[in-house]
C-alpha cells in the first residue's frame, strides 16, 4: 500500500526513471534533402543581417531575436525556395499567424519540396473529408502530423478508423486531436491498452481518452503498465475519469516539477495529508504549473478570504481560470454581497462550478433590476482576461 509520506517525498519515481520519447525528437521527419549549394554557411563578418534573418523578419513576421535563432536552424541565400513554400500554406488556407507559427518551431520547413513532402500529405487528410481550413489548423497546432505518410499518418488513421469502427469517428476524432496522427499502434498504442483493460478501465472509458488525450497511449509499455500500477495503489477507481486523469498526470509531469509543486502548496499551509487527498479529488491540481498554483491561491486565500484547507478539500480550483472565471465572477458576488442579494461566501464557490450560461442566468440577469450594472461589470471584467 502506498503510504502518504511516500506520495510526497519521493514525487513517483517512475516519472524520471527516463526521458520521455517525443516525437519532436525525430526532427528529420520531413525528408528534406538540403542543397549542396544554397546552403553553404554565410561567412561575412561585415554583414550583420544575413539574408536568411532578413527574410524570416520581412517573410515570416519574426522578431529580429526569433530569425537569429531560427537562421542557426535553417540557412539560405535565394528566396526561391521558401517563397514556394509559404505561398503553398497560402494557398491551403493557412492565415499568416498559422504559418509563422508552423516555421518558428520548424524553420527547416522552409526548405521542403512542397510539391513532393507536403502535396500528398494535405491530400491524404483531405480526401477522407477533412477540410482545408481544419488541415490548417490541425497542421498549425501539432506540426508533427507531417512526418511520414506511409508509414504514420496512414497507418494511424487506420488504426482510429478500425478502433473506432468509423471513418467519420475516426475524421472527428482527428480533427480534437491531430496527435492521433503520431499513433504507433504495434509498438505502444495497443500493449497500453490491454494494460488499461486489465486495470478495469471500461472500454468507453479508453476511446474517450485516446480521442481526447493519446499522448500516454504512446508511452512506452513498461512505463505505462508502471503508471497504470501507481494509480491503483493510490486508490483511483478504473471506473471513474479520474483513474485515466491520474495517468495523464503523472505521465507529463517530472519528478523535480513534482517535488516543486508539493513545496508550493505546503507554503500556502497545505499539509501533506491534504497533498494527498486533494491528488484524489481533482489530480489535475498537480498538472498545474508552479505560477498558476501561487496566483490561484493568493487570490482566493488573500483576496477572497478563504482558508488554504478550504481550498484543499476543492482542489478543483486549481484548475479554473483565474482571469476568466475566479476574478470575474467574484466581481460579481461583491456586488451581490454589497446590495445585500447574497450573504455567504459559500454562494460564490457556487457560482464558480455552474456554467457560463447557468451563471449569467442565475446571477447577472436574474438580478438585473436590483444591480444593473452587472452585465456591464461582468463584461469589462472578461475583456481584461483577453
Amino acid at each position: 500500500m502506498i503510504t502518504i509520506k511516500s506520495f510526497c517525498t519521493k514525487a513517483f519515481h517512475h516519472v524520471s526513471c527516463s526521458a520521455r520519447a517525443s516525437p519532436a525528437h525525430n526532427i528529420h521527419f520531413l525528408q528534406i534533402h538540403p542543397f549542396s549549394s544554397s546552403l553553404k554557411s554565410l561567412k561575412n563578418p561585415a554583414n550583420k543581417d544575413p539574408f536568411t534573418v532578413t527574410y524570416l523578419r520581412k517573410s515570416c513576421g519574426f522578431s529580429p531575436e526569433e530569425a537569429i535563432s531560427a537562421s542557426k536552424r535553417v540557412n539560405f541565400e535565394s528566396p526561391e525556395r521558401p517563397d514556394s513554400v509559404l505561398a503553398f500554406f497560402q494557398n491551403h488556407e493557412f492565415t499568416k499567424t498559422q504559418i509563422s507559427n508552423l516555421i518558428k518551431k520548424f524553420p527547416r520547413l522552409l526548405l521542403s519540396d512542397p510539391n513532393k513532402i507536403l502535396l500528398p500529405k494535405f491530400e491524404f487528410l483531405k480526401s477522407k473529408g477533412i477540410s482545408a481550413k481544419d488541415v490548417a489548423r490541425i497542421v498549425s497546432t501539432s506540426p508533427l502530423a507531417l512526418r511520414s505518410l506511409e508509414n504514420l499518418i496512414i497507418p494511424s488513421f487506420n488504426f482510429c478508423r478500425n478502433y473506432f469502427q468509423s471513418e467519420e469517428k475516426a475524421v472527428a476524432a482527428v480533427k480534437r486531436c491531430a496527435m492521433l496522427l503520431l499513433l504507433d499502434e504495434l509498438t505502444h498504442v495497443t500493449p497500453n491498452i490491454a494494460i488499461l483493460r486489465e486495470a478495469g478501465v471500461p472500454n468507453d472509458s479508453i476511446m474517450r481518452s485516446l480521442t481526447n488525450q493519446p499522448r500516454p497511449f504512446m508511452m512506452r509499455s513498461n512505463e505505462f503498465r508502471q503508471i497504470v500500477e501507481d494509480v491503483q495503489k493510490i486508490g483511483f477507481d478504473p471506473l471513474k475519469h479520474s483513474f485515466f486523469r491520474a495517468i495523464h498526470v503523472l505521465r507529463a509531469v517530472s519528478k523535480s516539477r513534482w517535488e516543486k509543486k508539493v513545496e508550493v502548496y505546503k507554503k500556502w499551509g497545505w499539509t501533506a495529508d491534504e497533498i494527498f487527498v486533494a491528488f484524489k479529488l481533482h489530480p489535475d491540481c498537480m498538472g498545474a504549473s508552479e505560477g498558476k498554483i501561487n496566483r490561484v491561491m493568493d487570490f482566493v486565500v488573500n483576496q477572497i478570504g478563504w482558508e488554504p484547507s478550504f481550498i484543499a478539500r476543492r482542489p478543483v480550483l486549481i484548475s479554473l481560470s483565474l482571469e476568466k472565471r475566479i476574478i470575474p465572477r467574484f466581481a460579481i458576488y461583491q456586488v451581490l454581497s454589497s446590495k445585500g442579494i447574497i450573504k455567504t461566501k459559500d454562494i460564490y464557490w457556487t457560482t464558480l462550478q455552474t456554467s457560463e450560461k447557468q451563471f449569467l442566468e442565475k446571477f447577472v440577469i436574474c438580478y438585473g433590476e436590483e444591480a444593473p450594472e452587472l452585465l456591464k461589470l461582468y463584461k469589462e471584467k472578461l475583456v481584461l482576461a483577453m
